[in-house]
């Protein structure tokens, strides 16, 4: 074996261990960084993503829309993208969204059996579920959701760099009726939902999917108003080797709590995590991970016409958290009335009614440190938004989001009920918004956009040419200052204007990479 046969060799391996989205098998020797090596942006190689059970509600459907974008330096031959259904590894665990009565989860009954009734019926067992032909062109299917199990995906070669996978339930009577998206999320060991909640009016499960062959141990932990809540039962869970488990919040305490936040760590091997929440009266929708904690936050597109919004941060680090909290619209950031600042105590959840606070324009909430002395205290956030009024409401949940580094995008797309949502936190930002061909056929169509500083652009993203069916949009951002994104889809349906949102961010499709050199002195010839 050569000296550069090695090198590499050694270089895939760091890489490999790269967490969460994606692989690279290529890179840099030992000695690359020391030497002032040129670094290299290449596109990843292989991409994980974890799509939850999306209900079992016999009055639902599911459609799934898988995207890879077009990408330049990618081998326009090689690869493969599909998902393939994870054994159920609780069976009696009731249905979010069914007849209200809650589950249970025992520790000692995840064995792993095989709950798999849905993998059969929605994919024919080991049958892959959306496979990708061709980057730039999405593809798309619909199932009852019955029979949808949970799905674990893998991407490689051409396929990889920004693959996305979004999930979209429709559920037309019950409780949780409304629309339920989600975009499929890669695995990793520590999540965080603030917005969770253990009151009698909401069911919340937390769905953990396990995408490797040997089994996980999760930790869950809960924290109130007061600090961390009082755990019922075992906070250790195990998740089987390629598994789902849905864990119903309220069993994990006694103690109730309208606005909570979770913590999701696994102690061995990784996972995927997100959390349903049913309202009793409100409807449903997934609650996906906040970004990580950070000392400001961004939590893009507020529809125009929210009822109500309701804040939930959460401070986990050892000191407490003050917060300017802002508005920004499209012409310019303001103080919500009322609500200029949060205190957030260290290790307890605090929650703001916002009411309906963008007044007829959309916007995007906006939290940065009060200041004074000592380095700002890092925070998780999302947003529980409400549009319509009494027995018309439906709800969705909108976490605080990283900025787009370089690109992203939101699968699933209507020829009506798209709205995108862009604020630039600070500086002015220039974007590029692609719309794909549709599953259908059809061309791209691309338009570039400027978001004013301080602002929130919401606006119809661009449609492709001739096209047919669902299509992707992927934002680019091409200069100035960080932008945030979120898609809200809508559709109302019986009076009820059904809708949900989807935070947009980076989609880590490339990496950094140094020049790959050559210690000499370290290696030799066989």
């Amino acid at each position: 074996m050569n000296r550069t046969t090695l090198s590499l060799i050694g270089a895939a391996t760091a890489l490999a261990a790269i967490s969460g989205v994606a692989a690279l098998t290529g890179g840099s020797s030992d000695d690359a960084g020391s030497a002032g090596k040129a670094a290299t942006r290449l596109p990843v190689q292989r991409s994980t993503l974890l799509c939850p059970t999306p209900s079992t509600s016999d009055v639902s459907s599911t459609t799934y829309t898988a995207y890879t974008p077009k990408r330049d330096g990618v081998d326009a031959k090689d690869g493969t993208a599909e998902l393939l259904p994870a054994q159920n590894a609780a069976d009696d665990v009731t249905d979010p969204g069914g007849d209200g009565k809650g589950g249970k989860n025992d520790k000692n009954d995840k064995s792993g059996k095989d709950g798999g009734k849905g993998g059969q019926a929605a994919s024919g067992g080991d049958k892959p579920v959306l496979p990708l032909k061709e980057p730039g062109k999405p593809v798309t299917t619909d199932v009852s959701s019955a029979g949808a199990p949970a799905l674990i995906g893998t991407a490689d070669g051409r396929f990889a760099p920004g693959w996305t996978v979004q999930q979209t339930t429709t559920i037309d009577a019950g409780s949780g009726r409304g629309i339920l998206g989600t975009a499929c999320t890669a695995p990793d060991t520590d999540f965080w939902f603030p917005g969770v909640s253990t009151d009698r009016g909401r069911q919340d499960f937390v769905h953990l999917t396990n995408p490797d062959d040997a089994a996980a141990e999760v930790d869950l932990k809960l924290y109130g108003p007061s600090g961390r809540l009082k755990s019922a039962t075992d906070e250790s869970i195990t998740v089987p080797p390629r598994s789902t488990l849905p864990v119903l919040l309220s069993t994990l305490t006694d103690q109730r709590a309208e606005s909570a936040s979770l913590r999701v760590t696994a102690r061995s091997g990784r996972i995927g995590a997100e959390v349903q929440a049913v309202d009793q009266k409100a409807g449903s929708d997934w609650l996906p991970p906040s970004a990580v904690p950070s000392s400001s936050v961004a939590i893009p597109g507020i529809p125009k016409d929210a009822t109500s919004a309701r804040l939930v941060v959460f401070a986990p680090g050892s000191d407490d958290a003050d917060l300017k909290v802002r508005l920004a619209g499209p012409n310019n950031s303001i103080t919500p009335a009322g609500h200029e600042s949060l205190h957030v105590k260290s290790g307890m959840t605090a929650a703001i009614d916002l009411g309906d606070v963008t007044k007829g324009e959309p916007g995007s909430l906006l939290l940065t440190p009060e200041g004074g002395e000592g380095p700002a205290t890092p925070v998780v956030a999302a947003l529980q938004v409400t549009r319509g009024k009494g027995g018309d409401q439906e709800t969705a949940f909108i976490p605080a989001t990283a900025a787009i580094e370089r690109s992203a995008t939101a699968a699933d797309n209507r020829a009506k009920g798209s709205t995108l949502s862009l604020v630039a936190p600070r500086a002015a930002a220039k974007v590029r918004i692609t719309a794909s061909a549709g599953a259908g056929g059809g061309s791209p169509v691309s338009k570039t956009y400027e978001v004013k500083g301080g602002t929130t652009k919401a606006l119809e993203p661009p449609r492709p040419a001739s096209g047919k069916g669902p299509y992707a949009v992927t934002v680019e951002r091409l200069s100035g200052g960080p932008v945030h994104a979120s898609r809200m889809l809508e559709l109302t349906q019986d009076g009820v204007p059904m809708f949900t949102i989807q935070s947009l961010p980076d989609d880590r499709g490339t990496v950094v990479v140094p020049e790959a050199g050559q210690n000499m002195s370290l290696l030799n010839d066989d």
